[in-house]
């Protein structure tokens, strides 16, 4: 169980189940606590299946890579055929609660979630360094899973916490490419650091996405979804996750980039926490 359990990604599954529940918290006209846990529970199945079967894929190129040889796939603790057999039935099964639990909208864009991350995404990784791009979209789609399955259609409130999520991914992935660019050449994976091993381009990046997610991640104050406190925090927050980015662009170091990884990790919970707190309505 131990091995099943690890294919699930469980440390990233709890982040994307706290997107589908942000998306819920401003997607719901009253609260409905039942739905919200069908919601969460059909959510973290299909984010589970589709991690697994991820991994099912990729376990060859697992296999030449430090931080994943380790893996269930890769260390032979659990089958190919058994693995997939698991994933099949995790999406299955999360398909379903959403259709049954939710509605249907929420069940097709996390069935959607899940062919793009998989049919679109994970073959680009050996093709093109936009696999980064491609990836984002379907990693953003938690909140509008959570809202969807709240409010039964996607209004501009659903867009605007997709675009904050979509703007995020960038400079958390470019950073961990960066501090794992041997690993990712080594499993023939194109990512930016391995098609132009100077840092310097992946640096840009990393800056420029943060400056385009401050503006953004206001976003829901000018609409009224929050208030003037969420606005001064999320400039705050912005404007410390650009230092951490323009840090690493300056020395170019890997210690400047586990920087910028550790800071996307404290920033997104930090903001969804403001909007939380200063939800107007609330």
């Amino acid at each position: 169980m131990k091995a099943y359990l690890a294919l699930t990604k469980p440390r990233i599954t709890w982040l994307i189940l706290m997107s589908t529940g942000i998306g819920f918290l401003f997607g719901a006209r009253d609260w409905g606590w039942l739905v919200l846990l069908w919601t969460l529970v059909g959510t973290g199945l299909l984010a589970s299946g589709t991690a697994t079967l991820n991994q099912w894929w990729e376990r060859e190129a697992d296999a030449r890579m430090r931080r994943t040889r380790h893996r269930p796939l890769p260390a032979g603790a659990i089958t190919p055929g058994r693995a997939f057999a698991w994933g099949v039935a995790l999406s299955l099964a999360g398909f379903g609660v959403l259709a049954l639990g939710a509605n249907l909208l929420a069940a097709l864009l996390g069935l959607f979630t899940l062919l793009s991350y998989l049919l679109a995404y994970t073959p680009l990784k050996r093709r093109s360094p936009h696999s980064t791009t491609v990836g984002a979209i379907p990693g953003a789609m938690p909140p509008m899973i959570g809202y969807a399955a709240a409010h039964g259609a996607l209004t501009t409130e659903a867009w605007i916490l997709y675009a904050i999520l979509f703007l995020w991914q960038f400079p958390h992935f470019y950073s961990i490419a960066w501090l794992y660019r041997d690993d990712y050449a080594a499993a023939g994976i194109k990512m930016k650091p391995v098609v132009e091993p100077g840092p310097e381009a992946t640096a840009r990046l990393i800056v420029w996405t943060c400056l385009l997610l401050i503006p953004v991640s206001l976003a829901p104050s000018l609409v009224s979804m929050t208030g003037r406190l969420y606005l001064i925090g999320a400039l705050l927050l912005g404007f410390g996750f650009l230092y951490s980015g323009l840090r690493a662009a300056a020395e170019r170091t890997l210690v400047k980039a586990r920087g910028v990884l550790v800071a996307s990790v404290v920033y997104l919970p930090l903001l969804y926490a403001l909007m939380v707190f200063d939800r107007r309505g609330l």
